[in-house]
């Protein structure tokens, strides 16, 4: 149902339907998701004082920071496809409970394999959450509204080394040598217990459809649903899976995210290491100036989410920040000891690279819909997300290897510039 075809009234009960939606259930989720992201990558931080004192090479520090992905990968599509069977509530709640009691397990870490098991195990915990999430706003916000919603969501990436990092670093300096433990290891117990909580109140907060609620009118409830089944009625609804894996559309986008996710997580796990080496050597220090890429990086997701939307396109919405953030990212190489100039390029490159991810997932609900959509963006983020490993380990083995963290970034820029590439080929529909 279009605003075009809509009488003024309808427009207007469309209009507060939505808002309503916006503010019960999207503030929660970011909250779910800000606490998700610090306990994925708050290892970035843990690295400037484990490494040393766990006498942690470059190479296994990012064989454990990647080694995540691998149960993330294996878990991802069966999670999500639970999430589409029992519903948002139950397996959210799951999900983040379970993820916070491995997540505080790492404050026990001796070796580099209890550090490998571990963060397999937070993998296999936390699969399912971003692509659940992903599907379940699919439930409540038809497409010409998602990139707004998606980024509502994603702001939780910026926002946990806004908040993360400063957090991370005080604990860090401040809680070291507290029971005899390392600052590092408290960071680790103390920062899992925000997804605790927010598992324990996702019963009371996370609706699962519009039609369970009792906020929404009853016209308001008819509006949302018509233009949800709409918005489903353009998509692939039924499909065999043989179809659903031939679909050539499928594995170009999987391509696409595989190069996003490279560029993210290069930004999210090394940036505390190239700061350090600009010359930020105190944990505080280094979480204050950390933060600054991501204050970017979160006005450039706001920017871009509404200009998407405003003018239904998302092609290049995408291209853009993946070309910009992988020359960023090459361009700071150059310039390691020049704090200045670091953190305006970081800057740069982190908003490129966080916001395309948002971006990113504007597209594939324009292709799948119903069960499809579940098991198509499961899949999708299950494979791309195993950039989440090669990203890490990549960078890791290379500056073992040299001794030159910029081997590293460029990689990690090539690679991007490809999936830049590659989002030419997606096809225009996708820009709805």
């Amino acid at each position: 149902m279009t605003a075009m075809t809509m009488a003024p009234a309808s427009l207007t009960i469309q209009s507060s339907a939505y808002g309503k939606i916006a503010w019960r259930v999207l503030p929660f989720l970011l909250l779910c998701y800000l606490a998700a992201y610090i306990d994925r990558v708050n290892i970035g931080f843990a690295k400037l004082q484990m490494a040393s004192d766990l006498a942690f090479s470059e190479a296994a520090y990012g064989l454990g920071a990647g080694i995540f992905f691998i149960g993330y990968a294996i878990c991802e599509v069966p999670s999500n496809l639970m999430l589409h069977k029992v519903g948002a509530r139950r397996w959210i709640a799951r999900i983040l409970i379970s993820w916070s009691l491995v997540s505080a397990c790492f404050g026990l870490v001796q070796t580099e394999m209890h550090f490998y098991i571990l963060r397999f195990l937070l993998g296999v915990a936390e699969a399912g959450f971003a692509p659940g999430a992903l599907l379940y706003l699919t439930y409540w916000f038809p497409s010409a509204r998602r990139s707004r919603a998606n980024m509502a969501m994603f702001l939780a990436i910026p926002l946990a080394g806004i908040i993360g990092a400063p957090l991370s670093g005080l604990i860090m300096e401040n809680m070291s040598g507290v029971m005899q433990w390392e600052g590092w290891r408290w960071m680790f117990v103390l920062e899992a217990l925000p997804a605790l909580v927010a598992g324990l109140l996702t019963w009371r907060f996370l609706p699962d459809r519009p039609a369970d609620v009792d906020w929404l009118t009853m016209e308001e409830k008819q509006i949302v649903q018509a233009d949800l089944a709409a918005d489903a009625g353009e998509r692939i609804d039924h499909m065999s899976i043989s179809q659903f894996l031939g679909d050539k559309r499928l594995w170009l986008l999987t391509a696409i995210y595989f190069m996003v996710v490279m560029g993210q997580y290069a930004i999210t796990f090394w940036l505390p290491t190239i700061v350090k080496n600009a010359g930020a050597v105190s944990p505080v220090t280094n979480g204050l100036l950390t933060s600054l890429p991501f204050i970017a990086a979160m006005l450039s997701m706001l920017a871009f989410s509404f200009s998407a939307d405003r003018k239904r396109e998302r092609r290049w919405h995408l291209i853009t920040p993946m070309v910009a953030g992988a020359l960023a990212l090459t361009l700071a190489s150059f310039v390691p000891h020049n704090m200045t100039l670091s953190i305006i390029l970081l800057s740069v490159a982190a908003a490129g690279m966080l916001t395309s991810t948002v971006m990113f997932w504007s597209l594939p609900p324009a292709f799948l819909g119903g069960i499809w959509a579940a098991a198509g963006i499961g899949a999708i983020n299950s494979i791309g997300n195993v950039a989440g490993f090669v990203s890490p380990y990549l960078i890791g083995s290379l500056v073992s290897a040299s001794g030159d963290l910029r081997l590293g970034l460029y990689a990690i820029a090539g690679s991007v510039l490809f999936g830049a590439a590659l989002v030419l080929l997606v096809p225009k529909s996708a820009n709805r």
